[in-house]
């Protein structure tokens, strides 16, 4: 055919195909989306979104741009890049993104014309953001922390209040998170989806998946939130409404001209889907989350197909669609004056079938978990140093910290549900974040103790190094030869705000030593041999760490004790002497079977151990408080379950299932070391070859304090384990144990129960495990024992008068929950690598009944907020005539009440601690002049006094409590003191005369 022929066949062709178009419908559409809720119909709201984990099988980096494809197909550039065109095409449309470690990564790089575009797109509120935290493995001060920080954000660049809470993915809901998003932060709603599988089949049957949660027993109804809890997961509903270019749901097809048209069955689906939901839910009121884990890569294919089910349901008439948001929704709800249920406590443990209990997770990755909890304590007292200093956006900052662990509150972050080089990844950041902190402390260190002001720095002289490998022994300022004439000078900050005493342990080499104070005072001191354990930790892990070895060997520990004052330094100098400090008297116990004799008490002061014939601890007494009772202190492991039964679910990540308990018995034979000096007492035991234990009693101190060193957890016979250790008392406890929420709170659990729903019990030690951030008590009416924790583990109390503690896990398989990766830890030195060994503490207390509360608050706090040591070193000279050796920036005789701390002015439930308590801000910084002093939501992005207006009011079912709530008034600006009610949390911004800037408390 030639060349003209063929042409007039293509035109003839086109001319057909336009023929044929006129004879159908028309070829464009115009879909109509507009639609808003109707009355008297069932409003669908159709909620379109996308959820980007912060790192989980690739690390934040490479899921931002799309790399390492080869793990997961994602790239979060291309949902927000292909969100906005998207969203522009029809003004109906919606969206929520909530990850803001993404979103400012994204809106760094955007022109000045897409800046303005995105910020119109979200004025309209069609946007919004908040980091997506874990709620388990999470201290509450970290929470804050880093909702502040996205909030911040949101409220800088947009102008945007956010008042709904997205948390759709972590792993169980924890009720200090609803009553800090509630009442603090000052949002109306909360959604989510993990709950477990027999509370979620009960709450269908009685359309309680959306109830009003009470979280704080203190501040009742005032803390209320909406809690909407979806009915599956935060996928789209059963009828395949996945729009992403690869998925395999069929596309809503309209045009007759093609084949495969299928408007009719894809409204029925939709509307079957409605209906279904519609009958496990309250009201005419159902979300539909449209969106999944990193979808609308390409959002028009999401769009186009939302706005051809909206347009085609909406003519079908039997149901309504419109595009919707999370607040739309919660305002819809409100708006029905409808009573709802009421929830109190928690949703945890979060398990998705029989034998899947995800309480594994609780303890997964210990060491990350000590390291986000180090540092977090680490950045709260150098933000503090930074203010005192004075901060310059051109100078050290603390920002790169904030960023790293905010990062690490991540669900699939610090809970360790990562894979191994996304681990590595947030552990880098960290690193990162500490170093640029560690110049900034040193810096306002060197400033305050040159000058002693509080308004400006002098040039600064004195280097001031830290330790941030400490609890491996490893700390070179402290290892040097002071045999020369040279002294160490160690610095001691404190970050809360009252007086701390404390015992300092630090390693040194000689034992010639002799210890001063800030006053030229010698201060009594004592050395105690350094473990063999402990030295060969530090051998391994200083070279894994830092890819040499140790320059020096130290000997001794040197511990002495030390005051230091509220939100100040102390002083003191270490130097070569005479043998001052006392060596430890150590003795050997070779347990004996059967010589009743042969028992062994350590302790200096009030408090005694005492030790069997068998090398077994048997009894505490303190004869303060006239405290005594018998207890042993065991060690075991599960065995991890393979997946090899019939049921394939294996212990992994995530998922806690033990085949088996294994006890860990010494069989009596271990000998005991045992150091007794005049500050502390110490024993040593080998437990097993992979278990070495130190149990210490101070002098001064009512609380005994237990170091374990453990691992490499052995897997030679093919099994993984999960090692716990417990306390075993005969105390009647009558199965009520307590945990921790967040570290504030303390929340009663009933073994094998639920107070909400009757639970069918097929794994009763997984099914009892709960997180434990601050601590861990049981009582039996005349006395209470807490152990409080270094990080966050995984508690339990299978027995009656039993506690226990996981603190190591190592596992050989996968757990199905998509990591394809064993939780199976290693660190490699010298070609070789190893099962990775973690080194921690706890601490155990047995009050009278009652007389708990005010330790587990106090000690729980110091814990969380450990002195900060920095060391210099002084060749010749006088320190004390050059520089300033002790240092508050409160008022020398104010301190704050023992139930206040900084930052968050938190308030205990002791019967004392729990009145009304007092802070005198003029004390609090003398030196500064106060000229402003607003009061803010927890997260300082709005007035409270306004959030508290606007703030959604719910009815509940059931009569109204019995409440009596205590808060603080408001702030008399000319008295500035502040009232503070129990647990509660009062946040300011204050404007302070130049010079001064503004201080967030």
């Amino acid at each position: 055919m030639g060349a003209a022929a063929r042409l007039a066949a293509l035109l003839l062709l086109f001319v057909a195909a336009a023929a044929a178009a006129a004879v159908g419908e028309c070829v464009y559409i115009p879909y109509n989306t507009s639609a808003g809720v109707v009355k008297g119909k069932l409003n669908v709201h159709v909620v379109p979104h996308t959820h980007d984990d912060v790192g989980w099988l690739k690390t934040v980096d490479q899921y931002y741009v799309g790399s390492n494809n080869s793990i997961q197909g994602a790239c979060v550039q291309n949902v927000l890049d292909s969100l906005v065109p998207a969203l522009l095409k029809d003004e109906n449309r919606k969206f929520v993104y909530v990850e803001q470690a993404f979103f400012q990564r994204w809106w760094r790089q955007q022109s000045d014309m897409i800046k303005d575009i995105v910020k119109g797109l979200i004025s309209t509120g069609r946007n919004g953001g908040m980091c997506m935290h874990d709620e388990a493995t999470v201290h509450y001060i970290d929470m804050i922390d880093q909702t502040t920080l996205g909030h911040k954000f949101i409220k800088d660049e947009f102008g945007q209040i956010p008042r709904i809470g997205w948390q759709i993915d972590p792993f169980g809901h924890s009720a200090v998170q609803a009553y800090l998003l509630g009442t603090e932060v000052g949002f109306d709603a909360f959604y989510f989806f993990r709950i477990d599988y027999q509370d979620r089949d009960t709450r269908k049957g009685t359309k309680e998946l959306e109830v009003v949660w009470r979280g704080s027993k203190t501040f009742g109804s005032s803390a209320d939130i909406f809690a909407g809890i979806f009915p599956k997961n935060y996928e789209p509903p059963p009828g395949q409404f996945y729009f992403e270019v690869d998925d395999t749901s069929p596309v809503v097809q309209d045009d007759p001209l093609l084949f495969d048209y299928n408007v009719e069955q894809r409204v029925d689906d939709f509307v079957a889907a409605a209906i279904a939901q519609a009958n496990i839910t309250r009201t005419n009121h159902v979300m539909f989350t449209m969106g999944t884990d990193f979808k609308y890569q390409y959002a028009e294919s999401w769009f186009r197909q939302m706005d051809k089910l909206i347009h085609y349901v909406n003519k079908d008439g039997r149901v309504n669609a419109l595009y919707s948001t999370p607040s739309i929704y919660t305002d819809a709800k409100h708006a029905e004056n409808v009573p709802w249920p009421l929830k109190t406590n928690d949703f945890f443990p979060y398990a998705d079938n029989p034998n899947a209990y995800w309480t594994g997770y609780f303890t997964s990755r210990p060491a990350l978990k000590r390291y986000v909890r180090v540092m977090s304590g680490y950045y709260l007292a150098a933000r503090q140093l930074e203010f005192f200093k004075g901060r310059s956006n051109s100078d050290l900052t603390t920002d790169s910290l904030a960023d790293a662990l905010a990062l690490a509150q991540h669900h699939d972050a610090v809970t360790g549900t990562e894979k191994q080089h996304v681990a590595n990844d947030y552990a880098k950041r960290l690193s990162i974040g500490y170093t640029q902190a560690e110049k900034l402390v040193s810096s306002s260190l060197s400033c305050l103790s040159q000058s002693g002001s509080k308004s400006h720095c002098p040039s600064q002289t004195t280097n001031f190094e830290q330790c941030p490998l400490l609890n491996i022994t490893y700390c070179p300022p402290s290892e040097m030869d002071l045999s020369q004439g040279k002294s160490l000078v160690v610095l001691l900050y404190n970050s809360l705000g009252w007086k701390r005493e404390d015992v300092l342990r630090i390693p040194v080499i000689s034992d010639s030593i002799v210890v001063h104070d800030s006053e030229g005072r010698e201060v009594e001191s004592q050395l105690l041999p350094i473990a063999n354990a402990s030295l060969h930790m530090r051998e391994k892990y200083v070279k894994a760490y830092l890819g040499m070895l140790p320059a020096a060997k130290p000997k001794f520990w040197l511990a002495f004790p030390v005051s230091v004052p509220p939100l100040g330094f102390n002083t003191y100098f270490i130097s070569s002497g005479k043998k001052s400090a006392s060596v430890s008297l150590m003795s050997t116990l070779h347990p004996s079977q059967g010589n009743e004799n042969s028992n062994m008490q350590i302790g200096q002061g009030k408090l005694k151990l005492q030790y069997n014939a068998a090398g077994a601890l048997s009894l505490y007494s303190n004869s303060k408080t006239q405290v005594e009772a018998n207890f042993e202190q065991k060690y075991k492991y599960y065995i991890g379950q393979d997946g090899n039964g019939s049921d394939p679910q294996a212990s992994g990540a995530y998922i806690f299932r033990p085949n088996g308990t294994v006890p860990i018995k010494t069989d009596g034979q271990v000998p005991l070391t045992v150091l007794r000096g005049s500050i502390l007492d110490e024993v040593h035991q080998q437990i097993n070859p992979w278990i070495y234990q130190i149990n210490r009693v101070y002098k001064g101190k009512d609380y005994v304090e237990t170091e374990f060193i453990v691992g490499p957890i052995p897997v030679d016979d093919g099994n993984g384990k999960e090692l716990s250790t417990e306390i075993v008392t005969n105390m009647a406890t009558n199965k009520t144990f307590y945990t921790d929420s967040s570290g504030r709170d303390f929340i009663k659990r009933i073994r094998d129960y639920r107070s909400e729903w009757k639970i069918e019990v097929h794994q009763p030690i997984a099914g009892n495990y709960y997180p434990v951030n601050l601590g861990i008590y049981m009582e039996d009416g005349s006395r209470e024992l807490s152990i409080l924790v270094d990080r966050s583990v995984g508690g339990a109390s299978i027995k009656d008068g039993q506690i226990e503690l996981m603190l190591h896990r190592r596992l050989l398989h996968d757990d199905g929950r998509g990591v394809a990766e064993a939780l199976n830890e290693t660190t490699c030195f010298d070609n070789q690598c190893e099962g990775l060994v973690i080194e921690g503490k706890y601490y155990l207390k047995i009050d009278p009944q009652g007389e708990g509360a005010r330790w587990r608050r106090t000690f729980g706090q110091e814990i969380y907020s450990p002195l900060l040591l920095a060391f210099a070193e002084q060749d010749g000279g006088n320190w004390e005539n050059s520089h300033v050796t002790k240092f508050s920036a409160m008022d020398p005789a104010y301190s704050l009440p023992d139930n206040v701390a900084l930052l968050t002015l938190q308030a205990g439930e002791h019967k004392d601690l729990s009145a009304l308590a007092s802070v005198d801000l003029k004390r609090v910084f003398p030196d500064k002049k106060i000229v402003k002093i607003v009061e803010t939501s927890l997260s300082a992005n709005q007035e409270r006094a306004a959030m508290e207006k606007k703030r959604l009011k719910w009815k509940v079912e059931g009569p109204p409590a019995d409440e009596k709530i205590v808060r603080g008034g408001p702030v008399d600006p000319s008295k500035l003191v502040v009232d503070l009610g129990p647990m509660e949390i009062r946040t300011f911004l204050i404007n302070f005369a130049p010079q001064s800037g503004k201080q967030l408390m």
